[in-house]
C-alpha cells in the first residue's frame, strides 16, 4: 500500500466525516465542512502528483481514484441540494452527477474495446473538475440564507462547472461515436 494509494483511501474516509460534520448544527459546521472538501480535493491533486513523481501508480489505485472524486463530489452536491432546495441548484447538479455516470460507463466500454485513450482524461476535464471543487467549496463555505452573495458566486462557479462538464461530455462522445456507431463485430 504506497502512499499514493493511502492518500486516495484517505479522500474516501473523510466523506463519512463530511456529511457528518455537515448536519452538525452549529454556524461553523459551513467553513468546517469546506474544509474537510478542500482536504479531499487537496488529497486528490497529491495522490495523482505522488504516484506520477514516485512511480506508485497501481491498478488499484487507478481504479480507486475517480472512484473516490465522483464520491466524494457526488456526496457534496447531493448535501448541498437539500441545503439549496431549489430547481436552480438541483440541474447544475444533476448535470454534473449524470454526466460522471456517463463517461464512467463510457471509459469502461471503450476499455473493453481496447480504446480507453480516446476517451482519456483531458487539459478540459481537469478544468471542469477544478470549477466543480470551486463552487462546491464556496457552497459548502457559506449559509446560503445569510450570505446570499456567496450563494450567487457559488452558482455562477457551478453552473460554469455544468457548462465545461456538458462540453467535455461532447468531447468524450464524440470520440467514442465511431465505436458507438459500429455495427456489432466491425469497428472503424
Amino acid at each position: 500500500m504506497n502512499l499514493a494509494n493511502q492518500l486516495t483511501l484517505f479522500r474516501i474516509a473523510l466523506i463519512p466525516l463530511l456529511v457528518l460534520v455537515f448536519y452538525l448544527p452549529f454556524d461553523w459546521s459551513y467553513p468546517l465542512s469546506a474544509a474537510v472538501f478542500t482536504i479531499a480535493a487537496v488529497t486528490d491533486w497529491l495522490d495523482g502528483y505522488v504516484a506520477r513523481r514516485y512511480d506508485q501508480s497501481t491498478p488499484f489505485g487507478a481504479f480507486l481514484d475517480p472512484v473516490a472524486d465522483k464520491l466524494m463530489v457526488a456526496v457534496a452536491l447531493v448535501l448541498l441540494v437539500g441545503d439549496h432546495a431549489n430547481a436552480w441548484f438541483a440541474i447544475p447538479a444533476v448535470i454534473i452527477v449524470g454526466r460522471e455516470i456517463v463517461i464512467s460507463a463510457l471509459r469502461e466500454w471503450m476499455a473493453e474495446l481496447g480504446k480507453r485513450a480516446s476517451v482519456a482524461v483531458s487539459f478540459l476535464g481537469k478544468f471542469k473538475t477544478t470549477m466543480q471543487m470551486v463552487a462546491i467549496i464556496v457552497l459548502l463555505a457559506f449559509n446560503p440564507d445569510q450570505y446570499p452573495n456567496w450563494r450567487l458566486v457559488g452558482y455562477v462557479t457551478l453552473y460554469l462547472a455544468a457548462g465545461l462538464t456538458l462540453w467535455s461530455m461532447i468531447i468524450y462522445l464524440k470520440a467514442a461515436w465511431p465505436e458507438l456507431m459500429a455495427e456489432e463485430g466491425v469497428t472503424k
